[in-house]
């Protein structure tokens, strides 16, 4: 490539000396924010400077651009260029920028017609070869210029799986900076983008729940979270198969649709944590951070603020295991997006906000040792260690899961027998049916949501009557559990979930009596 002839070395007009702009976009959570790269050329002693609240990445991009700009047999060392990323008071960060950049350089100094930019956007990391990398992001940047009303975006080629997905705007790939500049003086045509076709798949993951021996009512609380979209709390000693049990979940929730699946591809896009030759995200997310894990890492933030664990899961399954063990700061962060269903990360000078709607299940102990009640091992642990595990789990973040269960030791008897567990397949279907259910019920009644675990208050309360005998069974419950206005309601949404996975139209005294069950917080405490 360096050295070979090329026609864009002869400008286009007379006098190669001017002001030019491209268009760029730079992300702030997952909203794009469009960047115009004013560059201002003149003779005069050789510089390269770049104004607009520039990061490192971005300064850096003049020796990028410069060493591109050199295989197409264009010098700067002629040139006194200024380049403004406006707006100035948006930070910019990362290397998206670097194509738009050497683009409007080339047009003002006449290597590009200037009306060639005009509502297209560019975005590229260079290499110094002049090669396109792929970029963070693509499919937020690109939907971000439909929203403008750009006409064309021009993204790498190791970006084209993921900005295939947009189907409302035209996108072309290019390998190297020669292609984009041949395609925008019309001498050649860029290629592009393939549709991508969802094919939604199932996250069967490496467990099934017919590995699963025993544990019945630990497999029942799993299946009536993936019915209704419920967080859910393990309790139980080492062993049991806590872990197991949450590792089944994405193997029994619906294979993503394709909203879903553009916002999970967002997102993982955004986090770098998505491998461009597979472009987007087909399965539902499956995260396990580990209980070190910092609490920028779970929900988010940085400097420049990047989605955490709780967002990357989303529309998946979020596995907290050792719950006890995370900080207690980080997982009190946990509340506000359990709540809300998203997280907001504000700095001084930005604010982004990330979605965060995943099934969170956690897993924990009993007690420090872990056998407290277990029938066969005695506990070691003493009342104060007991009291100290357990303070540090606070009241409101329990209250924020939807589902307590138990899961004691597999007996003998449970791990040797010869009969078939349920497969996952087979639970699927019926929480394909209960979710069904839910969504022609939400349709008709015009909800908000059709998970029953995501209904308001006043939404629960429009599909679920109690009769007599299930409204005393509830009141009891709360005066003798103490159960707050929340955990009201959560009861009111478990035992509609109850009801759909048994088919039932009405909510009975047996579903609330399961759901009341489900509340008491009593057994994660000696």
């Amino acid at each position: 490539m360096p050295g070979a002839a090329f026609a864009s070395t002869t400008p286009l007009h007379g006098s190669p000396l001017g002001i030019a702009s491209a268009h760029g976009s730079v992300l702030l959570g997952l909203e794009a924010h469009p960047i115009r790269v004013e560059v201002c050329c003149t003779r005069g002693p050789a510089f390269f400077q770049m104004v607009g609240l520039a990061e490192a990445v971005v300064r850096e991009a003049r020796v990028r651009v410069a060493s591109a700009l050199a295989t197409l047999d264009v010098l700067l060392d002629e040139h006194a260029i200024t380049v403004n990323l406006a707006p100035a008071d948006l930070r910019k960060t990362g290397g998206a920028l670097d194509v738009a950049i050497a683009a409007a350089i080339l047009a003002a100094t006449g290597y590009l017609p200037a009306d060639s930019l005009e509502r297209v956007l560019l975005i590229g990391e260079l290499s110094l070869d002049g090669r396109l990398r792929a970029v963070r992001g693509a499919l937020p940047l690109i939907q971000g210029a439909r929203r403008r009303g750009l006409a064309l975006a021009v993204v790498p080629s190791e970006n084209e799986v993921e900005a295939g997905l947009s189907a409302e705007m035209d996108v072309c790939v290019a390998a190297t900076l020669r292609e984009v500049v041949r395609h925008l003086r019309g001498e050649a045509v860029l290629r592009p983008a393939r549709r991508t076709t969802l094919v939604p798949r199932v996250a069967l993951g490496e467990r099934d729940l017919a590995e699963v021996r025993g544990q019945a009512g630990a497999r029942r609380a799993l299946e009536l979270s993936a019915a209704g979209g419920h967080n859910l709390l393990l309790v139980g000693p080492p062993g049991s198969g806590k872990t197991l049990l949450a590792r089944c979940l994405p193997s029994i929730l619906p294979p993503l649709a394709f909203e879903e699946a553009l916002e999970c591809t967002m997102i993982h896009s955004v986090a770098g944590v998505l491998p461009p030759e597979v472009g987007m995200v087909s399965s539902r997310p499956f995260r396990a951070p580990h209980h070190s894990v910092s609490e920028a890492g779970l929900v988010g933030g940085g400097d420049l603020p990047r989605p955490g664990e709780v967002s990357l899961a989303h529309h998946g399954v979020l596995f907290l295991d050792e719950l006890p063990e995370f900080r207690r700061s980080t997982i009190e962060a946990l509340r506000q997006p359990l709540e809300d269903g998203r997280v907001c990360i504000a700095r001084a000078r930005a604010r982004a906000w990330f979605p965060a709607r995943p099934i969170v299940v956690a897993a924990l102990n009993p007690c420090p040792c872990g056998f407290l009640g277990h029938p066969r091992r005695r506990c070691r642990c003493t009342p104060e260690g007991r009291q100290r595990y357990r303070s540090r789990l606070s009241g409101p973040l329990l209250e924020r899961l939807d589902i307590h269960v138990q899961a004691p030791p597999v007996e003998l008897s449970a791990l040797s027998g010869t009969g078939q567990a349920e497969s996952s397949a087979t639970v699927r279907e019926r929480v394909l049916r209960t979710r069904a259910t839910q969504r022609e019920r939400a349709t008709a009644l015009g909800l908000s949501a059709s998970l029953n675990a995501l209904l308001s208050g006043p939404e629960i309360e429009r599909v679920v009557e109690l009769d007599g005998k299930s409204r005393r069974l509830l009141q009891s419950a709360m005066d003798q559990l103490g159960l707050s206005a929340r955990s009201y309601f959560k009861v009111l949404r478990v035992a509609r979930t109850i009801a759909d996975l048994e088919q039932e139209t009405r909510v009975r005294a047996a579903h609330v009596a399961e759901a009341i069950q489900s509340r008491a917080f009593e057994i994660v405490t000696p």
